[in-house]
């Protein structure tokens, strides 16, 4: 496992808690830079408006509810949106948080 911190399996996904996560607004922006970049991202890749050690939190909050999986490339942590398991654990949620809202008509 080396530095790879730990991650929660999809039968340890608490709704209340991915919800707690996504309620902030730094956080829900790595989840969407994420999931539109369609690859995985650097730690110092994201636009971010926080400081480092607040960015750390945040990626760490997101790691610990299961939104994101991190893991080490040389000296980069990466990010990884963990898509198919949220879409497996809540169906249509990241659906919901990712697409654009349609402009009434």
């Amino acid at each position: 496992m080396g530095r790879t911190p730990p991650h929660p399996e999809v039968s340890q996904f608490d709704l209340q808690q991915v919800l707690e996560a996504l309620v902030d607004p730094v956080r829900r922006s790595i989840v969407t830079q994420l999931d539109s970049a369609g690859e995985d991202i650097k730690c110092g890749d994201f636009d971010m408006p926080v400081t480092k050690s607040t960015a750390t939190h945040h990626f760490k909050v997101l790691r610990e509810a299961g939104l994101i999986r991190q893991y080490y490339v040389g000296t980069a942590r990466m990010n990884a949106l963990r898509r198919a398991e949220m879409d497996e654990a809540f169906p249509g949620l990241l659906d919901a948080l990712t697409t654009p809202a349609r402009q009434p008509a």
